[in-house]
Formats: structure tokens, C-alpha cells, sequence
């Protein structure tokens, strides 16, 4: 059982306080005994305790920077939406195989930004600019932001935010199930709310730190009886020995336990494991005893944007992902709709 993150230690960004969000956030730690210190900027925290690399980094992923998001020009998103709107960075979980190993550098603490009326601001400029289109912000492209919302209910406002406007949808992903408090919001089918399963074997090898499956499906059907659209992230697709069983029991479990009513409007969405060289170094020293399988010869070279490729699975091998993943989900959820295979 997992239980709702607490971080270990706080950091404050001086500018945090003017917000009622920053203030509100140091009285509940400070009333919570947790020890909170003061730093310049989010993106300069220093001083995290550890004898080494290792420990420092395990520290880090339980410390919680209250910041101000001064940038607030939105990156273009993943296929799953046009933007990424950023409330939060960083994860308390230890997936091994994460994007965000490189992405987050130095920097694997985890930060929340309390100018949440700015941030939602610089999101109605980015729909307007696209009317009459309807735009889609995503939630989670640095961070889980549900595994920190209890605390700081950022997410919570988003939603009730999108929930009003004319064009705008939200959209996030979780391998967490705290999702109580977010039961009540007012999203108005504006939000798709997504949990990210896996094969046993993948969340107990190389996702630590996370909610189990079970419970993680546990929280799609409330969040279903609670009325939002329901999405499911199968990532990464993993091969490991015995994996089409593993993915088939993974949507057993699923079947079993998802109620018939959190069957209208789902959508699947399915990556291959793929790392870059940079992410297999930050994997390897993050987590040197890693059993994930990082061989480049066994793999394909794919190009990417800005001149950095990536090594997924070769080209057989992910035919024979996207064929078996895909028969899974029609023959289990036949209303459901793949969103895309990457």
C-alpha cells in the first residue's frame, strides 16, 4: 500500500510567499513538523543531504520545492495534446526507464508553482488564439501532479478551471490513486482523467515508489463513477520473457475490475519502451543494480526532433507489439478507442 506523498523537506522560494497558495503551503508544513528551509530560486536548490550521487538523488525525489513558474510560454505537447501547461516538475516515483531521468538533469527534486491564476491566465491566451478550435493542455508531461495534489489542489482548480471555459480540455496521467479529493471537482467532462498500467513484472521491477495496479484501477473507477472521461496509458510496452501473457492478465485485472459504466468514452494510448544514450547513462547511475534492458545493438536507431534519436524496438518487434496490444484492447474493451501507437 501506498501512502499519499509527504516530502521529507521543504523549499521555499521567497517570492512564493506573496501568493495566498505559498503562504498556505508553509503553515500546513510548518504545522506538519516538517523542516523548511528558504532558496533563491526552484531552479537553484542546493544542499540536499546525502553522503553521495546516489543518496542525494534519493533525497532529492522527497523534497518538495514551493516555487513561482515565471516562464509561462507553454511547450507544444505529446500527441495526447497542443500544450503542456505547467502547475508542477518532478515525481516522487522511481521509474526506472523515465523520460524525466534526463529531462529533470541535476534537478530531480520535486516542484510546485503557486502562481496557479497566472499559469491558467497564459492557458485562456493559448485558446483563444486557436478558436474556433478546441485546445488540449496536458498536466503531466514533467511531473505526476496527482501524487502531489492532495497537498497543494492545484490540479483541482485546473480542472474546475477548464471545466468552465468554452474550448479548452485538460488532460493528465497518474500511476497513483489519491484521487478522494478530486472526486467533487466541477470538471464537466472537461477533463480526461488517465492512469498509466502496466505488466506485473514492469511495475514490480522497474516502477517503485508508485500505487499498485489494482489499486490503480481501484481509482479509475471511482474517478469514472465520478463522471470524468476515462483514458488508460499503456507505457512503456515492455518485452520481457512471457510478456504477451503479462499484458494479457494486465487486462484481465483491468476487465475485472472496472465497472461497466467506466466503459463509455475510453481510450487507450500505447508507447514502446525507447531511451536515448544520455538516458541510459542517468539510468545506470540513478540505479546502477537496474535489471531494464538497455542494449543498443538489440535495438533500432529512430531520429528525432532537435538531432536526438532514440533506440526503440525493432521494426518486427513493434509490429508485433502494436498487433498484440491491439487485439488485447478490441477484445476486452471493444468500444474503446487507440489513440495512437508510438
Amino acid at each position: 500500500m501506498i501512502e499519499p506523498f509527504i516530502p521529507q523537506r521543504v523549499y521555499i522560494e521567497p517570492r512564493a510567499l506573496e501568493y495566498d497558495l505559498g503562504r498556505q503551503l508553509q503553515n500546513k508544513f510548518a504545522e506538519m513538523g516538517i523542516e523548511i528551509r528558504q532558496t533563491t530560486s526552484h531552479n537553484q536548490v542546493r544542499n540536499i543531504p546525502g553522503e553521495n550521487d546516489l543518496q542525494k538523488y534519493r533525497n532529492a525525489k522527497s523534497t518538495l520545492v514551493i516555487g513561482v513558474r515565471k516562464t509561462l510560454k507553454f511547450d507544444t505537447s505529446k500527441p495526447s495534446a497542443e500544450y503542456a501547461i505547467p502547475l508542477a516538475t518532478g515525481c516522487m516515483g522511481h521509474c526506472q526507464y523515465c523520460y524525466l531521468q534526463t529531462t529533470m538533469g541535476s534537478k530531480p527534486y520535486i516542484r510546485t508553482y503557486v502562481n496557479v491564476e497566472e499559469i491558467l491566465d497564459a492557458a485562456t491566451k493559448y485558446m483563444e488564439e486557436r478558436l474556433p478550435e478546441e485546445t488540449r493542455f496536458e498536466a503531466a508531461c514533467t511531473s505526476d501532479i496527482v501524487g502531489i495534489d492532495h497537498l497543494t489542489h492545484s490540479l483541482k482548480r485546473a480542472i474546475e478551471f477548464f471545466g468552465q471555459s468554452e474550448k479548452g480540455k485538460l488532460r493528465f496521467v497518474t500511476k497513483y490513486h489519491h484521487v478522494d479529493h478530486l472526486l467533487d471537482a466541477k470538471h464537466n467532462g472537461k477533463t480526461r482523467f488517465r492512469f498509466s498500467i502496466n505488466a506485473d513484472y514492469v511495475i514490480r521491477n522497474f516502477e517503485h515508489g508508485t500505487s499498485p495496479l489494482t489499486k490503480r484501477i481501484e481509482g479509475a473507477a471511482k474517478v469514472a463513477d465520478a463522471g470524468y472521461p476515462l483514458g488508460f496509458i499503456i507505457a512503456p510496452i515492455y518485452l520481457h520473457e512471457g510478456w504477451k501473457e503479462g499484458y494479457e492478465d494486465m487486462f484481465q485485472k483491468l476487465d475485472k475490475q472496472l465497472p461497466h459504466a467506466a466503459r463509455r468514452d475510453l481510450t487507450f494510448e500505447l508507447i514502446q519502451h525507447r531511451f536515448t544514450k544520455p538516458a541510459k547513462r542517468v539510468i545506470q547511475k540513478n540505479y546502477p543494480m537496474t535489471k531494464l534492458e538497455l542494449d543498443e545493438e538489440r535495438r533500432k536507431y529512430k531520429w528525432g526532433k532537435y538531432g536526438i534519436g532514440k533506440y526503440v524496438y525493432q521494426t518486427d518487434e513493434q509490429e508485433e507489439i502494436e498487433s498484440t496490444l491491439t487485439r488485447l484492447v478490441h477484445s476486452y474493451f471493444p468500444e474503446a478507442n487507440i489513440e495512437y501507437f508510438t
